[in-house]
């Protein structure tokens, strides 16, 4: 029988390589271990953290950005196209996601006097469009319309836009890429072909990646640093909650100032500039284009003319889903991006509980169905919650309408601009922490003429005098701000210190990202202008607790507790 023998084993090192070896890969080991309990520290934190004790980041007096407006004269501002070819194309989403509006201008504007605007019949409104780039298929026609803006005083140049116009396109598939071109195809006036994707459909495990919020932008230089911050974060869709153009702080001849009321004190009307809305729209066509945006109106898109007519630009210029989500005005209404339902309220028209808009905003929140869309959140122009001394408790009115409503439906979110500057608050109701209450967060800091809000309401000397606070579009000047009646600032109609509501503020330009992960989880960050792209200024994981705060849950009074 032939014997066997064992192969010889070759050790690749010899005893003191071996060691070294283990000794690289304790040492990897430890540096691993270390790094992880490195990365648990500096876990982004999540609102069951919370509440959190108030911070304030210090003014980086660096940094102030450069605010100041393009000129007219800038090629991103200036008309590219020629007759009536299609410029100012944007996309806006509809109330569910199988319906986009498209909207565009042809023909130019005209400013000075003896004006004769454009007819509105002569350029067809037309959008042909397809799932393929080479086969555009299908096709919508809509309305056109062109606005003016009139002044009844001696001097003033009046305004007749181009003609408007808005073409909704129907039966679209969820979360599909889709082509188009828009125009009049009858006088071989079309534009390119662009392209948009729809919202994912409606349900608990499905959202779009990412969503932006901006808010009061004009068209500064620090803009274009917002706008390219923005688009670094690839959006699905973008929320403007008010402070679009900034075209109210100019005379009609174009003079600008960054204080209105200071360089313009004896002007007989608050004048426009209006030509500024259509640079807006052309420097803001290659993003809006592609990306949906949704906007609410602002004080600054109020804009008076004769007659006592507001907000004309705003409304003429802008599609709306308000028929389609039951609303008779454009000022309201609401809309489904996936599991999200995003509700858009109206801060200078009627928010009393016998208004249009509290009934509307009442059957809407009786109708959503948190099983389809777990996500609520709301958003309007003027913030309730905000500590700076711009603007503060300027919406009390309307907190005391409408915030009950708010809070017995359970709105996990808030996002408002107006105050120039960025802060999150606590889970918040009637002015306590409460685990319930949504978190409101200000992001009135995309990059406006008027530069930053800095001083705080806290801070010594800076508590406005309460007579001072109402706003005279913003409910008719009411006057809600009483003193509190308890807790740390009772009596007083500021807090001393920042306010415990207050979790995080910073005066600085910038963005956010609102991406929901499931029907619980979604991840706010804030995008600083002067940080890198990727940086982020403040983060934090928002967390829905549905069984700790039930749709209606047992805390809401109809008799609401006094401030405290």
């Amino acid at each position: 029988m032939a014997s066997s023998s064992l192969p010889s084993i070759s050790l690749p090192v010899n005893v003191f390589e071996l060691n070294n070896i283990l000794s690289l890969v304790l040492k990897l080991t430890i540096t691993l271990i270390l790094l992880a309990n490195g990365a648990m520290a500096m876990a982004i934190p999540t609102t069951l953290d919370g509440p959190f004790k108030p911070v304030t980041i210090p003014l980086d007096e660096s940094f102030r950005g450069n605010t100041i407006d393009l000129p007219d004269t800038d090629p991103r501002v200036q008309r590219t196209v020629e007759g009536f070819k299609p410029e100012q194309i944007s996309v806006s989403l509809s109330s569910t996601h199988d319906s986009v509006w498209i909207s565009w201008i042809t023909g130019e504007f005209q400013i000075g006097n003896n004006l004769k605007p454009l007819d509105p019949k002569s350029v067809a409104s037309v959008v042909r469009y397809g799932t393929r780039r080479s086969q555009l298929n299908r096709k919508a026609t809509g309305r056109s319309l062109v606005y003016s803006q009139l002044y009844p005083f001696l001097g003033l140049q009046n305004y007749t836009s181009g003609i408007i116009h808005h073409v909704r396109l129907t039966g679209l598939k969820p979360d599909t890429l889709y082509h188009y071109q828009c125009g009049d195809p009858s006088i071989l006036a079309m534009s390119g072909t662009y392209y948009f994707r729809t919202m994912p459909d409606s349900s608990s495990t499905s959202y779009p990646s990412r969503i932006a919020i901006v808010g009061d932008v004009g068209l500064t230089y620090n803009t274009t640093s917002t706008v390219s911050h923005m688009i670094s974060n690839r959006p699905d869709l973008i929320l403007l909650v008010g402070g679009v153009t900034y075209a109210n702080l100019y005379l009609t001849n174009g003079t600008g100032s960054d204080c209105y009321s200071c360089s313009f004190a004896n002007s007989p009307i608050h004048e426009t500039y209006q030509p500024r809305w259509d640079y807006w729209g052309r420097y803001m066509q290659p993003v809006l284009s592609k990306v949906p945006i949704l906007v609410v109106e602002g004080n600054h898109e109020y804009e008076e003319q004769a007659e006592n007519r507001t907000f004309l630009a705003y409304t003429s210029r802008f599609a709306f889903p308000s028929k389609e989500s039951g609303s008779l005005s454009k000022f309201y209404y609401s809309f489904n991006a996936g599991g999200i339902h995003f509700i858009m309220l109206g801060a200078y028209v009627s928010f009393d509980k016998s208004g249009d808009q509290y009934k509307w905003l009442e059957e809407d929140l009786a109708n959503v169905d948190r099983e389809v869309t777990p996500w609520l959140v709301a958003t309007w122009h003027a913030p309730w919650y905000s500590t700076y001394k711009a603007h503060y408790r300027e919406t009390e009115c309307m907190r005391v309408a409408m915030e009950d409503l708010l809070y017995k439906y359970g709105v996990d979110v808030v996002f408002s601009g107006h105050v120039h500057a960025y802060e999150r608050s606590n889970r918040v109701y009637n002015y306590t922490l409460d685990p319930c209450g949504p978190v409101h967060i200000t992001v009135g800091d995309g990059g406006n003429r008027e530069k930053m809000a800095v001083p705080h309401a806290d801070e010594p000397g800076n508590c406005p005098e309460p007579s001072t606070t109402p706003d005279k579009i913003l409910g008719g000047g009411k006057f809600c701000g009483f003193n509190f009646t308890s807790g740390p600032a009772a009596g007083k109609f500021c807090w001393d210190r920042q306010p415990d509501y207050s979790a995080f503020r910073e005066s600085s330009f910038g963005h956010g990202i609102l991406e929901v992960k499931n029907e619980t989880h979604a991840l706010w960050t804030w995008h600083r202008n002067q940080d890198f792209y990727e940086a982020a200024g403040d983060q934090i994981y928002i967390v829905r607790q549905p069984d700790l705060c039930p749709v209606q849950p047992e805390a809401y009074r109809l008799n609401k507790p006094k401030p405290q």
